[in-house]
């Protein structure tokens, strides 16, 4: 399971990161974000964030000086401090998406005691609130620029 735009090396790289990220807890009963399914919705949805995921992988490889997945225990630990020390945009965009793809498996979304679905078009329901609490940003003067 590769993505062709990923060689191999950065797809075992993102898939060892992914279970990192969110690893398999028994106690929960729930997967980890390197599960077969949850792994290959990931490999899906790289997109336009491609080159920063690529470009994450890279500066995560070149910390650990090697592949990710011949660190044991405590050079993953390290590996994930030095990474968060950093706190580079491009790791940010790699976690938003492993996290995206987690919460849209439905053992994940079961384990949370949520309906596995879409919000939409069965919808949730809103409870009705106290629509004159909007009153006073009603009446304030418009603070944008209008457009010609």
């Amino acid at each position: 399971m590769t993505d062709p735009a990923l060689t191999a090396d950065e797809t075992a790289d993102l898939r060892c990161l992914a279970a990192m990220i969110i690893p398999a807890s028994a106690k929960y009963g729930v997967p980890g974000a390197d599960d077969a399914a949850i792994f290959a919705d990931l490999l899906r949805s790289l997109g336009r964030d491609r080159e920063d995921i690529r470009a994450a992988l890279g500066r995560a490889r070149e910390l650990a000086g090697g592949p990710l997945a011949g660190l044991d225990a405590a050079g993953r630990d390290a590996l994930a401090q030095a990474l968060q020390a950093e706190g580079d945009d491009k790791l940010a965009v790699l976690t938003r998406t492993v996290l995206l793809c987690y919460y849209r498996d439905d053992r994940v979304m079961l384990s949370l005691g949520l309906e596995a679905r879409p919000p939409f078009p069965k919808g949730h329901v809103l409870e009705q609130g106290d629509w004159s609490l909007l009153d006073p940003v009603k009446a304030r003067k418009p603070f944008w620029r209008p457009v010609s």
